[in-house]
């Protein structure tokens, strides 16, 4: 038997509008993981990221909730929303908490399970330098990392949530990957100054 295709999101967005619980439920589902690890690298913050999951749900409930397919997708159109209210939730002062590297289940894509404790902690270590990385970065640059190289959004998406042209999206990702290879090359590179010089013995 031949399973019945997926529903877009705009399908979804539809049955939503509708009334159908379960659809908002299978959108959730499908978009909620992307936009809250946005938000958490964003912010900083669970927290924030959690209340910003919160609102870009409750906008979709709403009739009037400003999406128009024929500017883009559902998605940048989501991405977009949470963006704004990752502005507003830093402009007020609540992107106050450190990311948390052990608690969070979202904050990278899982490592995979080996049997060596070794390989396990230098992997770890390498997701922990790229996420020291990506919340070093200014904001605009950090953005369009997350977006395009960690939640693998499409240019054109990109450039709906962040109100910009793809032009803009493609140099500003360029400079941020060059900025985030610069950091990562730093971390990976031996501190001199903090390595103790044995004293010379004098032979007398």
């Amino acid at each position: 038997m031949r399973s019945q295709p997926q529903e877009t999101d705009d399908e979804l967005l539809v049955n939503i509008r509708s009334g159908d619980e379960e659809a908002f439920l299978t959108l959730y589902r499908r978009r909620q993981g992307a936009l809250y690890r946005f938000a958490l690298h964003m912010s900083g913050s669970a927290a924030v990221a959690e209340d910003v999951i919160q609102e870009v749900f409750l906008t979709v409930l709403r009739a009037e909730c400003g999406y128009d397919p024929e500017r883009g997708t559902l998605s940048g159109y989501l991405f977009g929303i949470a963006r704004k209210l990752v502005l507003r939730q830093i402009e007020r002062g609540r992107s106050d908490v450190v990311l948390s590297t052990e608690t969070d289940e979202y904050a990278m894509p899982e490592l995979a399970v080996t049997d060596d404790p070794l390989v396990d902690l230098t992997h770890r270590e390498g997701i922990d330098a790229l996420r020291r990385a990506v919340q070093a970065l200014p904001r605009r640059y950090r953005e369009v990392v997350v977006l395009c190289d960690l939640e693998e959004v499409d240019y054109a998406d990109a450039a709906l949530a962040l109100g910009c042209p793809i032009g803009t999206v493609r140099s500003r990702l360029h400079r941020a990957r060059a900025l985030l290879l610069e950091k990562l090359k730093q971390d990976r590179s031996p501190r001199r100054a903090a390595t103790p010089l044995h004293p010379v013995r004098c032979i007398s």
